[in-house]
């Protein structure tokens, strides 16, 4: 079982009193990018896979999950880190964390838009399902660097 206080402080509910800042060298962002790809990728598209409408093939669900992350991964890891390295670590997630499912949905809604019909409640319903594996990988990560396994920002 998970230890309560880990998941408080894996949500930035005990936050620490200094701001802290990436610490990241753009070199280490690079090498760490497939791995963190992978490991958004393998979170969130099984979510994806699960919850998106079953209008769209199971092969459409799939490269949802592999492109969706790919257009907006290397953002969150390359270029946002160097942008608010003087920013704290907050700014920074909270930034991406808002980017990242965001910019999915207008992804997802520009690529299936015109290749299945679907009513404004299923669109919504794709969008939430976009979001949730989106926050689920962020728990995901921040889990592992609460544990020290990452410590890039």
């Amino acid at each position: 079982m998970i230890d309560p206080p880990l998941i408080i402080r894996a949500l930035g509910f005990d936050m620490p009193d200094a701001p802290s800042f990436p610490r990241s060298q753009p070199g280490d962002l690079w090498l760490f990018l497939p791995i963190g790809y992978l490991f958004t990728v393998a979170i969130e598209t099984p979510v994806l896979l699960i919850g998106l409408s079953r209008k769209f093939t199971f092969k459409q669900r799939f490269f949802a999950g592999l492109w969706l992350t790919a257009c907006t991964y290397p953002i969150v890891i390359l270029v946002f880190p160097i942008i608010f390295a003087t920013s704290s670590r907050g700014v920074y997630l909270f930034v991406s964390e808002i980017f990242a499912p965001v910019a999915e949905c207008a992804l997802f809604w520009l690529a299936f838009r015109k290749k299945v019909e679907t009513s404004r409640g299923t669109l919504l319903r794709n969008f939430a399902v976009i979001i949730v594996a989106n926050l689920l990988s962020f728990i995901g990560g921040e889990l592992l660097a609460i544990n020290g396994w990452f410590g890039l920002f």
